[in-house]
């Protein structure tokens, strides 16, 4: 869901396979008119497992204060089962977000 207002503090992750792809930063309005996409996080490594262990760190580190965000729901689908062998398909979230 959107949250426009003021991103009171903001803190990208970094570190070994992390990409992030953002316009905001501390003290950036997010105005109720908008792709609801603030930033993109990219996580990649060796193998999947790989891969998410680091997205799972990068969340970790991401602050984003002020207004609301999804971190939360990323965080749970990285620690999610099916989703770490891979066992999802374009209906996994709906599914997850239904239930």
């Amino acid at each position: 869901m959107p949250s426009p207002g003021k991103v009171d503090l903001w803190h990208p992750p970094g570190g070994p396979g992390i990409r992030v792809d953002s316009h905001i930063y501390s003290g950036y309005v997010v105005p109720p008119f908008y792709d609801s996409l603030i930033a993109k996080v990219i996580a990649y490594g060796e193998n999947r497992q790989t891969a998410i262990a680091r997205m799972g760190i990068a969340l970790s580190e991401m602050v984003v204060e002020g207004i609301k965000t999804n971190i939360p729901l990323h965080v749970d689908l990285c620690q999610d089962a099916s989703f770490r062998a891979g066992g999802t398909d374009i209906h996994y979230l709906e599914k997850r977000l239904r239930s």
